[in-house]
């Protein structure tokens, strides 16, 4: 959670205050997970809001950043629409799950060890997780069922919540109950509380969280990641930094985890194709077959023709050129054509194009290369 610890001075001398803070990155405490998009290292984005407000209005905010972040992505292509288009924002309180646990008979001492448990739920089945609930945790087999039955609730908010309120061992947790139902309708209000599932089974490892409690996942079944941006309400935390208590809520865009989904996609795309994942952005590769000066002044005049005319191409550094190498180089990273200059071309005043893809190559004088390659759609 970048944003306590370097914005706590300013948020005692100014508040209230809002902090979509720029990308950056960020270090998991616990194991990563590779396939899962769980890195050690990894980069999010991050919006924060800080200060006193009435109940639930920065967290709907915050919560309608995220699903216009969402719907961002999915609205970059049908591709990104098929891909990410498929979401649903789970969310709960954890005043709420407290409640519940405590409901279910779950002693004070031992209600974060069970939500702990709990949140392992997105990851493991209920059989496994109750089964830690009693064999390590300690918990009466009775209560842990309890517990199930009441984890196990999720769908609308609105349907979700009427259950809630109907149950009477939940009447000390009415405000926070109270305080679900005012912002589901702001979120209706903002026309975005579709995207949301009530789910008792969210539960949020981390200690600092004090309200309202998110994850966004992805609901298509084609990705093994996990969430894809999450978040919730820290009143507490940036006391620890500041000296003194700021409410704050604030939600974070995994950036790692949505491009882990997007290249994994395009992989399966392209190998679906029969073709390969470009991994650069150049269109021509300019070689030059010999060694020289004049080969490379060539080469390097052809390439800088075509950055003008805003076509991206590369030359390499290599004294002597090497056609199968700079072949083989050109294939593996999806580079559609080869602009090919030797001593023959340089002294006729040509360059050999050859388009990878089709499989040609035509000898285009040197003075019409660009309007060539740009007929071809590779500007």
């Amino acid at each position: 959670l970048p944003f306590p610890r370097p914005n706590s001075a300013s948020i005692v001398q100014l508040t209230p205050c809002a902090s979509p803070s720029a990308s950056q990155s960020s270090y998991r405490r616990d194991n990563p997970l590779i396939n899962r998009g769980r890195f050690r290292e990894f980069y999010q984005c991050d919006f924060d809001i800080a200060g006193d407000y009435p109940a639930m209005l920065p967290d709907s905010e915050v919560l309608y950043v995220v699903v216009s972040l969402l719907e961002s992505l999915s609205a970059l292509s049908t591709f990104h629409a098929d891909l990410l288009g498929s979401y649903t924002l789970k969310i709960n309180h954890r005043a709420i799950l407290d409640g519940v646990f405590s409901a279910a008979g779950i002693p004070q001492d031992k209600l974060r060890e069970v939500a702990s448990a709990v949140d392992k739920l997105d990851k493991e089945p209920w059989e496994t997780v109750r089964a830690e609930m009693v064999d390590i945790k300690e918990i009466d087999p009775a209560v842990a069922d309890k517990v199930g039955e009441f984890v196990a609730l999720n769908g609308p908010p609105c349907e979700v919540l009427e259950k809630l309120l109907a149950m009477p061992d939940l009447a000390p947790v009415a405000p926070a109950l109270a305080d679900m139902g005012r912002l589901f309708s702001y979120l209706d209000a903002m026309g975005v509380l579709s995207r949301f599932s009530f789910d008792l089974s969210l539960a949020r490892g981390l200690d600092y969280y004090t309200g309202v409690i998110f994850e966004a996942v992805l609901t298509d079944g084609k990705s093994s990641v996990g969430s894809i941006a999450a978040g919730g309400r820290y009143d507490n935390l940036v006391g620890g930094f500041s000296g003194r208590a700021v409410p704050c809520v604030g939600a974070s865009l995994g950036i790692e985890r949505v491009m882990a989904i997007v290249e994994k996609a395009e992989e399966s795309a392209a190998k679906a194709a029969g073709s390969i994942l470009r991994s650069t952005s150049t269109a021509v590769l300019v070689v030059s077959i010999g060694e020289g000066e004049e080969l490379t002044a060539a080469r390097m005049a052809v390439a800088a023709e075509l950055w003008r005319a805003g076509v991206a191409a590369e030359f390499g550094y290599a004294a002597k050129g090497n056609m199968k190498r700079s072949l083989k180089y050109a294939l593996e990273n999806g580079i559609p054509a080869i602009a090919l200059l030797g001593d023959t071309e340089i002294e006729k005043g040509t360059v050999q194009v050859k388009l990878l893809e089709k499989g040609t190559q035509e000898e285009v004088k040197r003075e019409d290369v660009v309007a060539y390659v740009q007929a071809q759609g590779l500007a």
